[in-house]
């Protein structure tokens, strides 16, 4: 029996607690310790979700455990067994709350290589100690998609993920607009509801998109409620644009590689562990700067890319380059998806723990 301390949502950390126990649980019963009231989007969840929470009712106190969640707050564990800590951080460096709740942990899993340096260099640790835990991807929901759109003259460009400067959220519409004119057969579509927003920010970052010069090619749309409802929408776009600063993984984007479709992103930080040239449209990054948002990231703690000019015209040029060859399929993107199963990700976890 496992332990298991996390949120079960459909945000980041929640869709990894959900799809990780739920693999664990078809192998060896886990006790679920939820970080808030879990939500679910299927009864079949629901059922799975209610099973962890009755073993967590009479828990084995001897049992590994494993928390989920962030990097500032590991403290609570459950029993007396290995305390294992699961952070999902995007930034290069950690500020001394975060070393302190990192630095007492048995083990601590992480998502990538690259954040594996990281832990590393910033946390006495012993490498043995530090194992990488790739997330992963529902193939039986984010398969290739069948419909045909090869033919049609136009593109439809797609980024989804909460409105965030980190995403590089704010130089997507300067580069959607350098590479085409009012004449061309593109349009952009933006998924980006962020629950952590005031109306006043969301409807700034709306006003952004909207009065750029391209504004009329432009689709705000509402959240999709269901993993179902995501594949919908990404099955029906040309290509994927992920020019983030900064992540922990980024789920989406390889959701989008799933799909079969062509991505853009940065070539820098988690999601190099499996976005690299062969299967995506990179950006090549110059420089670092402090991470800096005014909002969740102080400029005190960490690096992330910088994003300039270069970029946007990196990013400009791979949306014409798509548009004008009508590119629209990536399947060595599938098969890097076939690796990055949660199914995966639940063995690793088994591995690390000794099961």
């Amino acid at each position: 029996m496992l332990n298991v301390i996390s949120p079960i949502n459909q945000l980041g950390y929640g869709v990894a607690g959900l799809n990780i126990c739920k693999e664990l649980d078809r192998v060896s019963p886990v006790s679920l310790f939820p970080i808030s009231q879990p939500t679910v989007t299927s009864q079949e969840d629901f059922d799975i979700v209610q099973d962890m929470l009755r073993n967590s009712k009479m828990p084995d106190f001897n049992a590994p455990c494993l928390r989920i969640w962030h990097q500032h707050d590991m403290s609570q564990f459950v029993g007396d067994g290995e305390k294992i800590g699961f952070p999902i951080f995007e930034l290069d460096s950690f500020n001394e709350t975060e070393k302190h709740h990192l630095s007492w942990l048995d083990k601590i899993f992480v998502c990538s290589n690259w954040a594996k340096n990281v832990i590393l260099k910033e946390i006495n640790i012993p490498e043995n100690k530090v194992f990488v835990v790739p997330l992963g991807v529902d193939r039986t929901i984010f398969k290739e998609s069948t419909l045909d759109i090869e033919d049609k003259d136009g593109t439809i460009f797609f980024n989804c993920g909460k409105w965030e400067f980190r995403k590089g959220h704010d130089i997507i519409p300067e580069a959607f607009s350098r590479a085409f004119s009012s004449q061309d057969n593109v349009e952009l579509w933006m998924m980006c509801e962020n629950p952590f927003l005031s109306e006043d920010e969301k409807m700034r970052w709306i006003d952004l998109y909207k009065s750029s010069p391209l504004g009329d090619k432009i689709k705000i749309l509402d959240r999709a409620e269901t993993h179902e409802g995501v594949y919908n929408i990404m099955s029906s776009v040309s290509c994927g644009v992920f020019p983030a600063r900064a992540e922990g993984w980024n789920l989406e984007l390889l959701e989008m590689m799933s799909c079969g479709k062509p991505v853009i992103a940065t070539d820098y930080s988690a999601h190099t562990e499996f976005c690299t040239k062969e299967k995506s449209f990179l950006v090549s990054i110059d420089n670092e700067e402090k991470a800096y948002d005014g909002k969740w990231f102080d400029g005190k703690t960490g690096s992330w890319a910088h994003l300039g000019e270069s970029q946007i015209d990196q990013i400009s040029s791979h949306m014409k380059h798509i548009h004008d060859n009508k590119i629209s399929s990536n399947l060595a993107g599938v098969e890097t998806a076939k690796k990055y199963t949660w199914k995966n990700s639940a063995a690793k976890v088994r591995e690390a723990i000794g099961e």
